[in-house]
C-alpha cells in the first residue's frame, strides 16, 4: 500500500517559516515581522480559550517575548506555525487556571468589538457564531477555530492539541452538533457565518 504524498505547506505557513529563519539569523530585530504576520490569528485562538481579550493578548505577548529571548526556538521546530499555536494554547490555559476561581462571564463586546480579533466579527452573523462558540467547552471551541479559521487537518489539530486525530474529529463533530442547536433559530445567519469564516482564512470544514 503506497503512502500518501506529504501535504505541501500553504503560503502562510511558509511565511511563518521564513520569519522564524530571519528571527534565528537577526534576533529580536526580526520579531516585528513575526508579530505582524501572526498576532491576529494567535489572539483569535487565545481568546477562544481565555474568553477575555486582554488575557488573550497577554498570552500572545508572553509567547512572543519567550520566542524573542530564544530566537532559534521556532526555526528548529518541525512546524513553526503549529509550534506557535501550541505555545499560545498552553499559555492561555495557564492564564485561565490562574483566574479560574474568580472567572466571571464577560460581555460579548469584549470578543466582538475589537478589530484586532477580526473585523468580520462585527457582522451580525459572526456575532451569533462567536456567542455560540463561547457557550461550548474550550476543548471543542478551540478545535472549531483551528479547523475553520486556520484550515488545519485533524491530524495537524491533534498535533497542536496533543490529542489523537480521532479525538480532534470527535470534538469537532460534537461542537458542530451543539452549534447547530444553539444557532438553529438563526439558521440563515449560520450559513453566512460559515461562508465568511471560510473566506477569512482557512480551509474547508
Amino acid at each position: 500500500m503506497s503512502q500518501a504524498p506529504p501535504l505541501q505547506p500553504d503560503a502562510f505557513t511558509t511565511q511563518v517559516q521564513q520569519c522564524a529563519d530571519r528571527l534565528s539569523e537577526l534576533g529580536v530585530a526580526a520579531l516585528s515581522g513575526l508579530f505582524d504576520l501572526t498576532s491576529t490569528r494567535l489572539v483569535r485562538l487565545a481568546v477562544t480559550i481565555t474568553r477575555n481579550q486582554h488575557d488573550a493578548e497577554d498570552a500572545v505577548q508572553s509567547v512572543l517575548a519567550r520566542v524573542a529571548s530564544a530566537p532559534r526556538l521556532l526555526s528548529r521546530a518541525d512546524e513553526p506555525w503549529h509550534y506557535l499555536l501550541r505555545m499560545v494554547r498552553n499559555e492561555s490555559l495557564v492564564i485561565l487556571r490562574r483566574r479560574r476561581r474568580t472567572l466571571t462571564l464577560v460581555g460579548l463586546t469584549d470578543l466582538l468589538t475589537r478589530t484586532s480579533v477580526d473585523q468580520a466579527e462585527q457582522e451580525e452573523s459572526f456575532r451569533a457564531v462567536w456567542l455560540a462558540l463561547r457557550r461550548l467547552p474550550v476543548r471543542q471551541s478551540e478545535v472549531v477555530v483551528l479547523k475553520v479559521w486556520e484550515g488545519l487537518t485533524f491530524a495537524q489539530i491533534g498535533d497542536v492539541l496533543a490529542v489523537s486525530p480521532a479525538t480532534a474529529t470527535s470534538r469537532y463533530r460534537y461542537a458542530l452538533e451543539k452549534l447547530s442547536v444553539l444557532l438553529a433559530p438563526q439558521a440563515p445567519m449560520v450559513e453566512s457565518g460559515e461562508c465568511a469564516a471560510r473566506q477569512q482564512g482557512a480551509g474547508d470544514v
